[in-house]
């Protein structure tokens, strides 16, 4: 049995056993959870990531939930980027009340502590508090707690650069940075605060991210992967430039299937407006991922101006920021991409507008001889002239003479026009 017939054979158990509908917290229900996690003990990274791409989305849920953290980021790296998306977008649970995620290092690894009351958050000695769409009061007692003032989430909205980043009196660091969430039906920067206070990173954000999601599965997974709160921020922005990157690769490869259209056939006016709104989604991608990195690196020379870093910290930015450089060529060659391929489509709109043009104005010019001869036959003196012969004989020899004039003018116009071509092999070309 060879890799493809062994992953199909799990895969069909995976989905025998997902099929089996028991009541949770029954015996039937925890023997099925361990036969579904001794089938995912036996696949491989990739393996398990060909299974993820076979089954629907919310099967992909229930099945990442029995991954364990540590291959969860290769396996990433194996599956399509659509399900990346998905599986890194982390949808908080509905009985979940609390909003606030509280990480300390345990081992050199983060640690998520679970916090249900305002003693449990006061008793944590955290690196980072992650707060997403947070409750007023939880909102507030949280800066309370650690007496920071937080701010809302709902009154992020694009601000000036000198209202982005600052330093208050006390020390607190303020960064406001957009964050790029990049989905299958939807596309847009998310505005995140962030606050750096006495060893300890505050996050503030409307909703999910997978930036950040990614972010806890490798903290959680590698030992030593940070060591403190600015770690823990400087990966965030890392994170989001490597998530860029490949929000940049689709657009790559939107762009080259839009090509192979646009210079493949002969396209429709119709087909030429669904390619033009195509482009136009992958164009403001590409604007909305030039002007994320450019924020990402607006907070991140304001962390080195302001001398918050260590040496070893030093170094990750500057590299962050090659990564940076690099993904700023790529934005602009994507724009005259775009502008090229923008260009081409109205090339062929107005080609096929000509064609129209070209043939009404040979039927225009055949009519135009026939229009002359019907005001004559029209005329009172063609009735004196052919007042010997029957009036239907005449005008039966009118019509034929009409339409025999019609055709030699269309054969006269085509023999011109084969003529023309032949004695200019470029304009031959381009019609071909």
């Amino acid at each position: 049995m060879n890799n493809h017939e062994k992953i199909q054979d799990y895969l069909s158990q995976i989905k025998l056993l997902l099929d089996r509908h028991e009541l949770p917290d029954t015996p039937a229900h925890t023997q099925n959870r361990l036969e579904l996690q001794k089938v995912l003990e036996k696949l491989a990274p990739e393996g398990i990531a060909r299974v993820l791409e076979e089954l629907s989305t919310d099967e992909q849920q229930i099945i990442w939930q029995f991954v364990p953290d540590s291959i969860k980021e290769e396996i990433l790296l194996e599956v399509e980027d659509s399900i990346r998306v998905e599986l890194l977008f982390e949808v908080t649970p509905q009985i979940q009340s609390r909003k606030i995620r509280v990480f300390d290092l345990h081992e050199g690894r983060l640690r998520q502590i679970p916090i249900e009351t305002r003693e449990d958050l006061a008793g944590a000695k955290p690196i980072w508090i992650d707060l997403v769409t947070p409750e007023d009061n939880e909102l507030a007692w949280t800066g309370e707690v650690f007496g920071v003032e937080l701010p809302d989430p709902r009154e992020l909205t694009d601000l000036e650069t000198s209202a982005r980043f600052y330093v208050e009196d006390n020390g607190e660091v303020h960064l406001h940075s957009d964050f790029l969430l990049d989905r299958e039906d939807e596309s847009r920067n998310v505005m995140v605060a962030f606050i750096l206070k006495g060893g300890t990173l505050f996050s503030i954000r409307n909703e999910e991210l997978p930036v950040f999601r990614l972010q806890r599965l490798r903290a959680r997974a590698q030992s030593g992967y940070v060591t403190e709160a600015k770690d823990v921020l400087l990966d965030l922005y890392a994170a989001d430039v490597e998530y860029s990157a490949n929000a940049l690769e689709d657009v790559y490869s939107e762009l080259e299937a839009v090509g192979k259209q646009v210079y493949g056939t002969n396209m429709t006016d119709e087909e030429s407006a669904k390619i033009l709104a195509s482009i136009a989604e992958e164009e403001d991608l590409n604007g909305r991922i030039r002007r994320n990195v450019r924020d990402t690196r607006r907070a991140l020379s304001f962390l080195m101006r302001g001398k918050f870093l260590s040496e070893a910290q030093y170094e990750d930015v500057r590299e962050i920021l090659r990564d940076i450089e690099s993904l700023d060529g790529h934005t602009a060659f994507l724009f005259n991409k775009i502008n090229f391929l923008m260009d081409a489509i109205v090339g062929f709109v107005n080609i096929n507008q000509n064609k129209v043009i070209k043939q009404l104005t040979i039927i225009s010019i055949i009519f135009m001889p026939l229009n002359f001869l019907a005001g004559v036959g029209g005329m009172s003196e063609y009735t004196m002239m052919t007042q010997r012969i029957p009036w239907p004989v005449s005008y039966l020899i009118f019509t034929v003479a009409m339409v025999l004039v019609g055709w030699i003018t269309y054969i006269a116009l085509r023999y011109f026009g084969n003529r023309k071509l032949k004695s200019n092999p470029a304009a031959i070309r381009k019609v071909l």
